[in-house]
């Protein structure tokens, strides 16, 4: 990126410059260390994008990117594909196909994911694509102030139409791959609101202020509202042979132009059916 510095910095310190850009001192300390911040007179050349692999081989698949821009890329999840692999030499995840997507797009940039979707969870994923937008995205999670909002359909009726679920939640020492309400986890904070009423179901929408594993799943399912076919924290799969979640909204603060950015995910098949077949039988 190249900049035409006003005559008030032509000749300041090169520290002083780079106060006046969007750049964290962390990163554009690493930039000066690797000579990717030059200044020509009243030109400054900064590097922001320098040459990166993957770091994962590519598998190739149709992405269903929902936005994208020199320092972002939005994904919109299906369902059955991990985020990240989990296993050594996996293959097969979101982070193999959007590396396929950088090579064959002629796009050298690293895999870098700011968050993460349980593997039957569909929905948005946001991507850094250089490292000061991984460093702000970073913050940003710390800060949380980039927003996940989901919709779910879970079991039974909500008393109230608002409520707020704090529960702390750790893992289940029975099982490696569950979690489970526990004092002595870590902090949750998941918000709902309800959106539609069925016959032994309710359609809801959600925030979240923690991130934690299964967080979603491990709430509802502690106020005996397990999400419908979420078998493992007690949904059942009538309707829907997976737990019927779905990130609907991602908001974040752009990491140059600090302009709030918003993508909407649309509802998956298996969900838009699930909530037809819910109204159908309502109506019987």
């Amino acid at each position: 990126m190249e900049f035409k510095l006003p005559d008030s910095l032509a000749s300041a310190p090169l520290g002083v410059i780079l106060k006046s850009f969007p750049i964290p001192a962390k990163v554009a300390g690493r930039l000066t260390a690797t000579n990717s911040i030059i200044k020509q007179g009243q030109l400054l050349r900064i590097k922001l994008f320098p040459s990166e692999s993957p770091g994962f081989p590519g598998d190739w698949v149709n992405l269903n990117i929902l936005y994208e821009d020199d320092f972002t890329l939005v994904v919109n999840k299906p369902a059955g594909v991990e985020v990240h692999p989990s296993t050594q030499g996996q293959r097969g995840t979101l982070a193999h196909a959007v590396a396929a997507y950088y090579e064959a797009s002629g796009q050298k940039c690293r895999v870098r994911h700011i968050h993460r979707l349980d593997k039957e969870t569909t929905g948005p994923v946001l991507y850094a694509k250089n490292e000061l937008a991984h460093y702000e995205f970073d913050k940003a999670m710390r800060e949380k102030t980039i927003e996940r909002i989901y919709m779910a359909v879970a079991e039974g009726a909500f008393e109230q139409r608002k409520g707020k679920i704090d529960k702390p939640i750790g893992q289940d020492r029975h099982h490696s791959t569950r979690r489970r309400v526990s004092e002595t986890g870590d902090p949750a904070v998941t918000l709902y609101e309800v959106v539609e009423y069925f016959a032994g179901h309710t359609l809801v929408r959600l925030r979240l202020e923690t991130g934690r594993t299964h967080q979603i799943r491990v709430h509802l399912s502690s106020i005996h509202h397990p999400l419908a076919g979420d078998g493992m924290y007690g949904g059942t799969r009538r309707y829907i042979h997976r737990q019927a979640l779905h990130g609907e909204r991602l908001i974040w603060v752009h990491p140059w132009t600090g302009e709030r950015m918003e993508v909407r995910a649309p509802l998956p098949e298996d969900m838009s059916k699930l909530l037809d077949d819910l109204r159908n039988a309502d109506s019987e």
